[in-house]
């Protein structure tokens, strides 16, 4: 087989790179480990900021979240005995919107269904080669065992943290920067209406906690626990007990209301960035390139910025023969990937319990200035809320 671009993994990232080169006449072909069903049912991200939204929408693949998106002004910052509301339309004149990263991936997988996008989904053994030439290539074999070689002009690794394109940059040619936190989030989606309107982020000398949605019947709920949390631990009355603790139930009136836990996991917190993005005619994006916590609510945000820089300069690459934006997309790409990765571990390092009596009262302290600073929360409103495409 051959194609321009050859596309290692079929989540919102390849998808949607898949569907952007199509817009500007490139044919591209993807190939993923799991299945397609698999692929869509993964929970994930559910904020979108204001520029993934503006670009779907160019994209003409925001039918479903125009109608079902829950538009969000902002979000609530609360310790205990206080709740405080960020309006980041106020604040920077942007919004963020909340629809699931499964419903992105089945309004891209259908679009590129429709479009006739090909895909090879439940393969193994995926292997890419020749990349510092002008000729790289993929190896992968079939479900049914068959051995394939697809040649192409330039690879994407949109394949992951664990996928094959990230380890095949060279040592020698990468750096790479980590941080693990020292604690986890249990997450669980439960059958009941959200009791608030917008996102809740609570410091609690338990641990934060938070209150997320995916929809109007169904919410998110996050508690922070110990690194190696068995999840068997937790019953569904342990959970809802530590949530209704740490999100303040009872607090001015306010009240939680629990409902059917329906899905719970642990899920560990970590920053990685890798550099450069590119090598040869290998690029990375996403997950590939890089990973941040999930608190700032920028990963499925930070894919969508990868790819839509990515598009055009692989455009140019392939049909006119012009590096000039490939050339310059791992540095461009990456301005916008550090800040997100600061942002994403200052909203973690300032809700998150240490166990340091010194780090409480810093993150207190930090709370109420962004509390009664206007120039405090407008910074966290245009971090949150987006910055622009190629920031």
């Amino acid at each position: 087989m051959r194609t321009p671009v050859a596309i290692v993994g079929a989540g919102p990232a390849g998808l949607l790179l898949s569907h952007l080169l199509d817009l500007a006449g490139v044919e591209s072909v993807i190939v993923e480990t799991r299945s397609r069903e698999y692929v869509e049912a993964r929970i994930r991200a559910g904020i979108l900021e204001q520029s993934t939204v503006d670009l779907l929408r160019e994209a003409g693949l925001a039918e479903r979240l125009d109608r079902e998106g829950d538009e969000h002004r902002g979000i609530y910052l609360q310790w205990p005995e206080e709740r405080h509301h960020l309006d980041f339309v106020d604040l920077v004149g942007r919004s963020v919107t909340v629809y699931g990263q499964t419903e992105v991936t089945k309004d891209l997988g259908k679009a590129r269904a429709a479009a006739g996008q090909q895909i090879h989904y439940e393969v193994t053994d995926t292997a890419v080669h020749d990349l510092e030439t002008d000729k790289p290539y993929v190896t992968f074999t079939s479900p049914v065992g068959t051995q394939q070689r697809l040649d192409a002009d330039a690879v994407v690794g949109c394949d992951g943290s664990f996928g094959p394109c990230r380890t095949a940059i060279p040592e020698a040619a990468k750096q790479t920067w980590e941080r693990t936190y020292p604690y986890s989030w249990l997450g669980v989606l439960a059958d009941v209406a959200p009791s608030t309107d917008e996102l809740i982020y609570a410091w609690h000398p338990d641990g934060f906690a938070m209150h997320s949605m995916r929809s109007a019947t169904v919410s998110r709920l996050y508690l922070q626990v110990p690194n190696g949390t068995d999840i068997g631990t937790w019953s569904d009355d342990r959970i809802w007990e530590a949530l209704a603790t740490r999100l303040g139930h009872g607090q001015n009136g306010w009240t939680l209301t629990p409902g059917p836990i329906t899905d719970k996991s642990v899920l560990p917190m970590r920053s990685f960035v890798q550099q450069p993005m590119r090598h040869g005619r290998l690029f990375l994006a996403g997950d590939a390139a890089h990973i941040v916590p999930p608190t700032g609510a920028k990963g499925l945000n930070l894919a969508v910025a990868d790819v839509a820089l990515l598009a055009p300069a692989l455009a140019a690459l392939v049909r006119d023969k012009n590096s000039t934006l490939a050339d310059a997309y791992s540095d461009t790409a990456l301005r916008r990937v550090w800040r997100c990765t600061h942002f994403s571990w200052w909203m973690t390092t300032m809700l998150h319990r240490s166990g340091d009596p010194f780090d409480r009262q810093l993150q207190l302290s930090q709370l109420r200035w962004l509390a009664g600073s206007e120039a405090g929360r407008a910074g966290l409103a245009e971090n949150y809320a987006g910055l622009p495409i190629g920031f």
